[in-house]
């Protein structure tokens, strides 16, 4: 019988798949600016941070870690805390195992699949997008694990996602696809606008 054709043009067609990966859930903050616990704020059936977490999941993180005191979703409690956003991932990171990471903040529901799979497919140690220092993939490994020990040690200003980027050279993805996805909430202005948008 004649043999079929090969088929390896159509493979070469297809995206690469995405390197199995985990997601850090930032949810610990204080909500000053909000007045209330922004996590617990009502989205869909349930709260951003019930919707958050089934978002990851649904978008195919093996695990989803999430950091704050949740208990309900096993929460890391941040050892010191009020130290920001990148206080609490440094203080997390001996939790977290080698491998591929998306770092995603809790009030950012309208976050798409097609961007944290963008923000994967990098080859960089870190990727994020420009003038959004969140969400953000991470490359973890021992070098990566030693710039977070020291940036998460600084005070003040040293110690930001922004200065964790720049140690680690990160690759930035142009902002104008993705502005509608990456509205988030620091206020109930924010949140009012957010409600109006979804």
């Amino acid at each position: 019988w004649p043999r079929a054709p090969p088929t390896t043009h159509v493979a070469s067609c297809m995206m690469p798949p995405l390197p199995s990966w985990r997601a850090v859930l930032l949810a610990g903050g204080r909500s000053s600016r909000m007045g209330t616990d922004k996590a617990l704020l009502p989205w869909g059936t349930g709260t951003l941070l019930a919707h958050m977490h089934a978002v990851l999941l649904a978008a195919g993180a093996q695990q989803v870690v999430v950091s704050g005191v949740r208990p309900d979703l096993d929460g890391v409690a941040d050892a010191q805390p009020d130290t920001g956003p990148m206080g609490a991932l440094a203080q997390l990171v001996p939790h977290l195992q080698d491998g591929a990471w998306l770092v995603v903040p809790v009030d950012m529901p309208l976050l798409s699949v097609a961007l944290m799979h963008a923000l994967l497919s990098t080859d960089a140690d870190c990727a994020c997008v420009e003038d959004h220092p969140l969400p953000m993939a991470l490359r973890l490994q021992t070098e990566a694990r030693a710039v977070m020990r020291e940036v998460g040690a600084e005070s003040g200003r040293g110690r930001s996602l922004r200065a964790l980027q720049q140690r680690l050279q990160a690759v930035q993805l142009p902002a104008s696809p993705w502005r509608d996805v990456l509205r988030n909430c620091n206020t109930p202005e924010d949140w009012a606008a957010l409600r109006a948008a979804h």
